[in-house]
């Protein structure tokens, strides 16, 4: 990894950290660690993508605004934020990433289909903290499901959005 690599890694890094920790007037469920992950996924690859998803998560269980997430839901956060970062750097090599005509449906699918499972292991997570299957369904009735599909929705747009920036954050990379 080149110097201007490193430095480019860095301030994407400090930008996801930031907005994660950001303090937001209303918990609405619209995030940027997907979107970025996803973003250093496609340009640095699936080992440094997913390990950027996965140390966000980390550091926001214990530093978040809205207190600390807990031993038994942060793992599943961590892991599913590892599964984004990963499965965005494949789908770049898989399936020559981001520069078709059909890339935006295609990338606006795979955010909402990351962020769906994302939303279900982590649901899953607080059902096992209570124990109870019971409560996984209580979460998804109480608003889960509202939630979840805002998350969605807003990431599959995020995804879809942000190709042009995409594009010109692997020109970089490649320089």
């Amino acid at each position: 990894m080149n110097t201007r690599q490193l430095a480019l890694l860095s301030v994407l890094t400090a930008l996801c950290v930031g907005l994660q920790l950001a303090l937001r007037p209303v918990q609405i469920n619209v995030e940027f660690t997907s979107l970025i992950s996803f973003i250093v996924g496609v340009a640095f690859g699936s080992w440094i993508g997913a390990t950027l998803g996965a140390f966000v998560m980390f550091v926001n269980g214990f530093l978040s605004p809205y207190g600390f997430a807990g031993p038994v839901i942060l793992p599943f956060q961590m892991v599913g934020m590892f599964l984004i970062g990963f499965v965005c750097g494949l789908y770049s090599k898989a399936f020559g990433g981001i520069t078709s005509k059909r890339a935006p449906v295609k990338v606006a699918v795979l955010g909402a289909l990351l962020t769906l499972i994302y939303d279900i292991m982590t649901n899953l997570g607080f059902s096992l903290f209570a124990n109870s299957i019971a409560a996984f369904i209580s979460v998804l009735v109480m608003g889960g499901a509202l939630f979840s599909f805002i998350h969605v929705i807003s990431n599959a747009f995020l995804f879809m959005a942000s190709i042009p920036i995409l594009n010109a954050i692997r020109e970089l990379v490649r320089r």
